[in-house]
């Protein structure tokens, strides 16, 4: 060993945001003139320089370095302890090199955002937004949400009523709102309520939104039944009052004289003229309609199809997220065997099936903020294929990896890489719990799923950036 060193403080805490410097002290035990280059590693590498980057010190001399640290304030770091290193290389005895341990506490900071989607909804007989609670602190944070209306005018549903949010995660619970009385006939109404997310020891966070209340029946409806019933009442009155009289003008014809008797009996009557006969209907010559209702004429027949769904996409998802949340963002979804493309998912929610043994077949990405994602699709027997359609520095681009053929094998891992920033990885597999989660260095790629020497079928994944 040529050299000796020492970490003053070896513990110490930072608020993130904030710098702390410790002093790291080397000495050249050796007997020659030693240059020592020093690498900071472990979780906080990121955010420690060291200064200088490389001591040159005599035999028996001592040389001091500083490292500081400032972890941000964002939910990259979590509060808590974090062990540090700094990596100590001599340039001509590169194996007697060592590391100097220490250890920096972060301190917990919180920042919750909540906003409504959409913030207007629109029901006859209720309506359902969305609540979007993201956690931006560096710890998790416990919520029970809650709803109100300055009129008593609407019922509620949260769906959770409470939710825990990990550090960089967002929560989503579905709101559903009934009105307390139905608008049958009339105009429709606004009605403003608030969603309210509480934590404990700190004041709630309201989240206004606004209910339109449509009518069952419009307004004009009632004033057009209104002057039919007015008219029909008017005709009706009408056709009473002047209804014509029909009275018959025929009168019992007068006796001639000379028609009686002299003993004042009738004569005899006369016979009857014959009555005349009535002409005979002409017969049905079969030339005129024979009443037969005739068929449609031939044809396509069927009206227009409907236009076809755009298909929701990672893509899609993403640009959606990122409209309304700035920040890194991933989204994606499983192509499960037997059941086709499930519904993209986002920032660490499980896309894929557990515990049923369908494997995922293929597996679509589209990232924010990270200026593009690549990876590829793994098979234990068959090798590696490249995931498609993607550019470095394109963000809200469908990234595809595996295959959809029926023909094709199911996956039994995957490799990603995101250009700035890292991306975490679980992987789920068949007959097996959820692995550990692992994350890349800035800019280099990962390794997810069955180890390379075993066959096990991919089932569920989940995502962070």
């Amino acid at each position: 060993m040529s050299l000796w060193t020492s970490l003053e403080p070896s513990s110490t805490t930072v608020d993130p945001g904030d710098t702390t410097t410790v002093q790291l002290r080397v000495r050249n035990t050796g007997d020659v003139v030693e240059a020592y280059r020093l690498e900071p590693v472990g979780d906080l590498a990121p955010w420690t320089t060291v200064e200088p980057a490389e001591l040159r010190l005599y035999p028996g001399t001592i040389g001091t370095v500083e490292l500081r640290c400032t972890p941000p304030r964002t939910p990259d770091v979590q509060a808590g302890p974090h062990p540090y290193a700094v990596r100590i290389t001599p340039t001509e005895h590169p194996g007697a090199g060592t590391v100097a341990e220490g250890q920096i506490t972060v301190t917990p900071f919180t920042e919750v955002r909540a906003e409504l989607v959409p913030p207007v909804v629109r029901g006859w007989f209720r309506a359902r937004p969305l609540l979007a609670v993201d956690n931006l602190g560096n710890t998790r944070v416990t919520a029970s949400l809650s709803g109100g209306d300055t009129g008593d005018q609407l019922s509620y549903e949260l769906d959770p009523g409470s939710v825990q949010i990990e550090p960089g995660r967002a929560a989503f619970v579905q709101a559903t709102l009934r009105p307390e009385q139905i608008i049958w006939l009339g105009a429709q109404q606004k009605r403003p309520y608030a969603l309210a997310v509480r934590r404990s020891g700190t004041e709630p966070i309201d989240v206004n939104g606004t209910f339109v209340q449509r009518g069952i029946l419009p307004g004009w409806l009632a004033v057009v039944f209104a002057l039919l019933l007015a008219a029909t009442i008017a005709f009706v009155t009408v056709w009473l009052s002047y209804r014509p009289q029909m009275q018959t003008a025929a009168r019992e014809k007068p006796r001639q004289a000379g028609e009686l008797k002299p003993d004042g009996k009738d004569p005899l009557p006369s016979k009857p003229a014959p009555e005349p006969e009535e002409k005979e209907k002409p017969k049905d010559d079969g030339g005129g309609d024979k009443g037969g209702t005739q068929e449609p004429g031939g044809g396509g027949g069927g009206g227009d199809e409907k236009p076809k769904e755009e298909e929701r996409t990672a893509a899609t998802a993403v640009r959606e997220l990122a409209a309304r949340s700035e920040g890194r963002h991933i989204c994606y979804r499983a192509f499960v065997e037997g059941d086709g493309w499930q519904d993209p998912v986002c920032d660490g929610a499980e896309a894929g099936t557990t515990g049923k043994g369908t494997a995922i077949k293929a597996l679509n990405v589209a990232v924010s903020g990270t200026g593009g994602v690549t990876g590829a699709s793994a098979y234990v027997g068959e090798g590696w294929r490249k995931g498609d359609e993607w550019q470095k520095g394109d963000d809200a681009t469908d990234m595809v990896i595996g295959s959809t053929e029926e023909s094709d094998p199911p996956m039994q891992g995957y490799t990603l890489q995101v250009f700035d920033g890292s991306v975490c990885l679980d992987a789920y597999l068949q007959g097996k719990e959820w692995l550990e989660q692992t994350c890349t260095d800035p800019g280099q790629w990962k390794y997810g799923g069955s180890p390379m020497e075993q066959n096990i079928q991919l089932e569920a994944v989940r995502f962070t950036v």
